[in-house]
């Protein structure tokens, strides 16, 4: 995976805005806790970019950026969790999961809907 780091409310717009365009996946870490550690390396495992083409991924370590994690809960309208992700289209939060939810092929499905739409 080629994972942007979500680092700055810039990013985020940036992210936002991109998601007009493209889905865009928020993975939404905490780097000392082992479900979150589990789930992305799950995650990173089975990730096939081929299938994916065309999707950005961004991590964001809430840890290190508390507020950003609070703003994507404000703004896409989620409530917050760790680890969780969330896939981004057109501005709106249309799909997320947390803890051991968290699995390639639920991901890959919604983002198969996204491209059909």
């Amino acid at each position: 995976m080629n994972w942007i780091e979500l680092n700055s409310t810039e990013k985020l717009a940036q992210a936002t805005a991109e998601s007009t365009i493209r889905p865009v996946l928020l993975f939404k870490h905490s780097t000392t806790c082992s479900i979150s550690n589990t789930a992305l390396n799950r995650l990173e495992r089975n990730w096939n970019n081929e299938e994916l083409a065309g999707t950005t991924v961004y991590l964001l370590d809430l840890l290190s950026h508390r507020n950003i994690s609070h703003e994507i809960s404000r703004q896409f309208d989620v409530p917050h969790e760790s680890p969780q992700v969330l896939l981004i289209q057109n501005k709106q939060s249309v799909y997320d999961s947390s803890h051991f939810d968290i699995n390639y092929l639920s991901i890959q499905k919604e983002i198969e809907k996204l491209k059909k739409s």
